[in-house]
């Protein structure tokens, strides 16, 4: 949403349809989004933004006003999964179980439990000794208690996976084929299990952390991913391309360690002109403002 030539609300949610795209992440609420989806049966995930994230940590009425204001009033949604902060860091990290936990008490209170979700979005960085996958362990402290609150309340832990940043930041390691889907070989053996690609090897990286901070059964959404079609190492629109429809195509068989569906996001709907930071930030789009395809993808 940050460009000044973007479409309506309404004809975003149309494009939505045309493409057979079933589910839409919001970093924040928005009132007129969600009047426009209104009876599309599109899944929503909507966030909280970080830097309010201390007010509901404290404040067990202001975090069920969010929840009445933001999710309750907007009947006819299809609200899924509430995204309490977005790759929090520092001291504000602190905040994000307690905020976590008392919007899933107001959303039970609501008799809202058995169809919303509630969890954060985490940065690959909270991991570490991710090679190989199985030896991966969190390593930011407040990772522990979450897991736990996740286990307990059965919600999934969502992870953002970018095998673009970790490919442009390991040229000499990471071969482009790796990291695009589309070597033909393992490319990494790790005990049972053969990645072909980076992307399955990260996301298996998450599970076999979760699984040492006690939370083995708790699933993970791919909250973020993409590759951007301009601005940096190997952004060109054939590599977003060919990421997008195999992550598409992967995400339907799941990984070596779990063989399951999997549920992905891709960032981004549209190139943002208005987005700050480096070149690719505003290329990570699947159309133009104009709602032309930025290249051709098949999303089901």
């Amino acid at each position: 949403m940050i460009g000044d030539n973007l479409p309506s609300k309404s004809d975003v949610i149309r494009l939505y349809q045309s493409n057979g795209i079933l589910a839409m992440r919001l970093y924040k609420p928005d009132g007129d989004t969600f009047n426009a989806l209104k009876g599309t049966d599109i899944d929503v995930m909507v966030g909280v933004p970080n830097e309010e994230l201390a007010l509901y940590a404290n404040d067990a009425s202001a975090a069920a006003s969010w929840v009445q204001n933001n999710i309750l009033t907007y009947d006819g949604v299809s609200f899924k999964y509430i995204a309490v902060g977005n790759e929090v860091s520092g001291e504000n990290a602190n905040n994000i179980l307690p905020a976590m936990s008392k919007i899933w008490d107001a959303i039970c209170s609501a008799g809202r439990e058995d169809r919303i979700m509630v969890s954060t979005a985490v940065r690959f960085d909270v991991l570490t000794n991710t090679y190989p996958p199985s030896n991966s362990i969190f390593s930011a402290p407040f990772m522990g208690p979450i897991v736990h609150f996740l286990n307990t309340t059965g919600n999934p832990l969502l992870a953002n996976i970018y095998p673009y940043f970790a490919y442009a930041g390991n040229q000499g390691s990471i071969p482009l084929d790796y990291a695009l889907f589309t070597a033909n070989r393992s490319m990494v053996s790790d005990g049972k299990y053969q990645y072909q690609n980076l992307f399955s090897a990260m996301v298996d990286s998450v599970y076999s952390a979760l699984e040492k901070a006690g939370g083995s059964n708790v699933p993970v959404v791919v909250s973020e991913t993409g590759w951007p079609s301009d601005g940096g190492v190997d952004t060109t629109v054939q590599n977003a391309q060919t990421y997008n429809q195999n992550l598409i195509n992967q995400l339907s068989i799941g990984t070596p360690k779990v063989p399951a569906f999997m549920e992905g996001y891709i960032f981004a709907m549209f190139n943002e002109d208005q987005k700050t930071g480096n070149k690719i930030e505003r290329h990570f789009g699947l159309f133009y403002p104009d709602q032309s395809p930025v290249y051709s993808i098949k999303f089901n």
